[in-house]
């Protein structure tokens, strides 16, 4: 397994001529789901942002997933002769966004990682992505990232984080696990073999993100686990997931929707994303705790909107077991503390986000 060991007061802000404080955006609406914790029992946050952009806080740590930070209008390339125009605009601005100490990009495409965050962000910020992201990502010259990780499907890399030189001795420190998880945005057959040859649509991964604790020898402890689809349709690879993680539950599930159509709901040729009905019987294969769904309706190549969904998952009688959000909205939940696990209490840990969050610009 592959090791990255980040050190969230050294972090910094995400973009590089970022300007001022900036703390973790306010929400407009904060969901809990009543299976995990009441609101004041939680310690960890997902702040929704658009698209498939949320923002993860836990233990003092930030995590970003998929910036896309255009507004409404703006428009983005998805292939050859296929573009997109988005109808939304993001919750905050990339300039807006507090300390970040990693993104899981899911894939090399603008809807996902737009020209703002190519320009803007961080050439040294760490960035987990597919080994074909890596590839784009490392061959810009002097404009090169400089800390990419790539994940293939099941590889794992495990983040340890420092929070001073106390927690760095101690038995036991907080510390995320990501491993990779299939996706494809073609469904098989000749298409996807002519998309192999001629590179279109990108590869894409899905997420196993365990939120959780190390110790000294890098042993690690599951508190949290949050599958995250990506952009993919309901393939046959996915049936491995449930396998590989028999007997270990799943709290959260981040759902890819939309129905994204080739090369749009006028002419939908060929669907890229699950719909309403694919996104059902995902949630019937993973099972998990709570699934909130996200990249649904930002852009005009959206077919299936999000009311297809709620629709089929009041016919499932699976309303219990989803969260909605709108873009800026947040969605807390409870990581509970293992074996050995930090005594730190929520309190403790909303406390020191906000010293990193002055020191990472101090």
């Amino acid at each position: 397994m592959k090791q990255l060991t980040i050190d969230p007061a050294a972090s910094g802000l995400p973009t590089r001529n970022h300007t001022g404080t900036k703390t973790f955006p306010e929400a407009k609406t904060t969901r809990v789901h009543p299976s995990n914790a009441k609101e004041e029992d939680t310690n960890a946050t997902l702040y929704f942002i658009g698209t498939a952009t949320t923002l993860l806080e836990w233990e003092g740590i930030r995590i970003l997933t998929d910036p896309n930070f255009l507004h409404a209008g703006d428009h983005v390339h998805l292939g050859p002769g296929v573009s997109a125009t988005r109808q939304t605009n993001p919750a905050i601005d990339i300039e807006e966004l507090p300390r970040v100490d990693a993104v899981l990009l899911s894939h090399y495409h603008e809807d996902h990682f737009d020209r703002l965050a190519e320009d803007k962000l961080k050439r040294d910020l760490p960035i987990i992505t597919t080994p074909h992201a890596h590839s784009c990502l490392t061959a810009k010259g002097e404009e090169s990232f400089t800390s990419v990780h790539a994940l293939d499907f099941f590889e794992s890399l495990q983040m340890s984080f420092i929070h001073s030189a106390e927690q760095a001795t101690s038995s036991k420190r907080p510390s995320i696990k990501v491993t990779g998880m299939p996706g494809k945005h073609v469904p098989p057959g000749p298409l996807a073999v002519a998309n192999d040859i001629l590179k279109a649509v990108p590869p894409t991964n899905g997420w196993m993100v365990e939120l959780g604790y190390s110790d000294s020898s890098s042993q690690f402890e599951n508190c949290y686990r949050i599958y995250i689809s990506g952009d993919t349709l309901m393939i046959d690879e996915l049936k491995e997931i449930p396998e590989r993680y028999r007997g270990q539950n799943i709290d959260l599930m981040l759902i890819h929707l939309g129905g994204t159509t080739i090369p749009g709901p006028s002419m939908p040729l060929l669907m890229v994303t699950m719909d309403a009905k694919q996104g059902i019987q995902l949630m019937e294969l993973i099972n998990p705790d709570v699934t909130i769904p996200i990249h649904y309706d930002d852009y005009d190549v959206f077919m299936s909107p999000l009311n297809d969904f709620k629709k089929a998952v009041l016919e499932a009688g699976w309303s219990d077991k989803v969260v909605y959000l709108d873009r800026k909205d947040q969605f807390k939940f409870n990581v509970r503390q293992g074996k050995g696990g930090s005594a730190e209490t929520s309190a403790d840990s909303g406390l020191l986000g906000e010293q990193l969050g002055t020191q990472a610009v101090g």
